[in-house]
This record gives C-alpha cells, structure tokens and sequence, in this order.
C-alpha cells in the first residue's frame, strides 16, 4: 500500500491509500482504516519528521566514483526538518550558493518509537519507504569542511510522492535521477554498503527514532548539479517518481 498527504478537493488536507487501479481513498493515519474514495488535487510531503538522519557515502558505486575507501561504519549527518518540501514544490537556490547538487535517495520512515534496535529486529520499526532529494550545496559543503550548512538550506530535502508500505526488500530497488529527462544516476540499492537494517541498529544505538523520523540511506553515483529552471526527478522501483523544479 502506498499512504500520504494530499490537499483533497475543496482544499481539505487529507491522508490517503492508494487503490488498485489508480485510485485513492481517504485513510485513518493511525488504524489505516479506509474511508471514501477521493480525488487529489495536489500531493504534499508523506512525512513531517522530526529528524532527518542521513548517512554519507553509502553506495559502493560511489566511493569508487570519488575514489575513497569504504567506511568502517556509517557516516551521519543531520537535515533539519524545515528542509522538508513535497513533490513539485520548488527547490529554492540559495544566494550564498554557486552550485547545488541533487542526491537520489532511498528513505526510510519510522513507524515506531525505537532506540537499541538489533537489525534482525529493524523492519518492525519501518513503516515504509519513499525518495529523497539529499540536495547540497557543494560549494558550501567544500568551505566549511562539514556539512551541516551546505545540507539544510530551506527546501533543502524534497520527500514523496508517498510512503510505500508494502517493501519486503529494501536492497532489491533500481534508483534514478533525472535531470531535465536525462538520466544522471542510475543504480540498485544491492550497492549499499550498510543495510537498511544495519543503519536502523547503529542510529538507534546513538538516539531515539520516533514515528515519521527519517532515515535517508545515501546516493548512488552521478551526482551533479542544478540551475534555476531545471526539473529533477527522483525515481525508486516499488515507490514512484518524486518530481520538482529548481528556482532562483
């Protein structure tokens, strides 16, 4: 099943589940009780988190892309939640800014409050899974020798269309981007380094994961950058297509 948030018609904000079809219905967050059938005018983020934790260097592809050794252990950052933008929301270039760069992402939303998971216990705390557009501000990134900056800009972390529930395996998923239709990333999550579960078992270990937190996995290799104008798309088999634009 596919759940998020969408402005219904008459400007209602409404969660939803999808329908086979192609359809939606109206869906209790909590019991995921099925209501009436509705028509969408416009999706929004799936997910407001609290947190976004986000690991670096995470594919093998693309360590070998810039030519580093694979971590020991995963590698954490922190968005803030004020980057959060749903699909088709604008993507804004900040003035401090000469290049900013899309990352594909497989994210991951938390169901359950949870801290010292094992990773044989990790999916009964995933309520599902959705894209994420790690954007960064290169440059930035370059300057302040940490990443804090460069990654927290306001909308800063695209999420959606939506949160698919219904993943057995994670590390089966072909991931893409699009940068104007034209692919730039193109891998499978089989390339994580750290499993899904495993990153679930080493960030709980360091904090508390609370419902609605997110885990953003990292990015394949091809990362570049955007201009104002440009329309990235963020494609991940089993979820969907998650498509914005960049303004100025």
């Amino acid at each position: 099943m596919k759940m998020g948030k969408a402005i219904g018609k008459g400007g209602k904000v409404v969660t939803f589940a999808s329908l086979e079809g192609g359809g939606f219905r109206a869906c209790d967050p909590d019991t995921c009780t099925m209501g009436e059938e509705i028509e969408i005018e416009r999706f929004l983020a799936p997910v407001q988190p609290s947190k976004i934790i986000a690991v670096g260097l995470n594919y093998r592809d693309h360590a070998r892309e810039m030519g580093l050794e694979l971590p020991g252990e995963p590698i954490l950052f922190m968005k803030p939640a004020t980057a959060v933008i749903g699909p088709f929301e604008e993507i804004r270039y900040p003035s401090q800014s000469s290049r900013v760069d899309y990352e594909a992402e497989l994210a991951v939303v938390i169901g359950t409050t949870c801290r010292n998971v094992r990773a044989s216990r990790a999916k009964d705390c995933i309520l599902g899974y959705t894209c994420l557009n790690d954007v960064t501000a290169r440059d930035l990134q370059a300057k302040d020798g940490q990443w804090t900056r460069a990654k927290s800009f306001d909308t800063f972390a695209p999420i959606g269309p939506w949160i698919a529930t219904d993943i057995e395996d994670p590390h089966a998923l072909s991931i893409t981007a699009r940068l104007n239709g034209e692919v730039k990333q193109s891998s499978n999550t089989s390339n994580l380094i750290f499993s899904v579960f495993e990153l679930v078992e080493f960030i709980s270990s360091v904090m508390t994961l609370k419902p609605g937190d997110v885990i953003a996995t990292g990015t394949p290799s091809g990362v570049g950058p955007m201009l104002p104008g440009d329309e990235i798309a963020i494609e991940i088999e089993g979820i969907g297509v998650l498509n914005n634009r960049v303004s100025s």
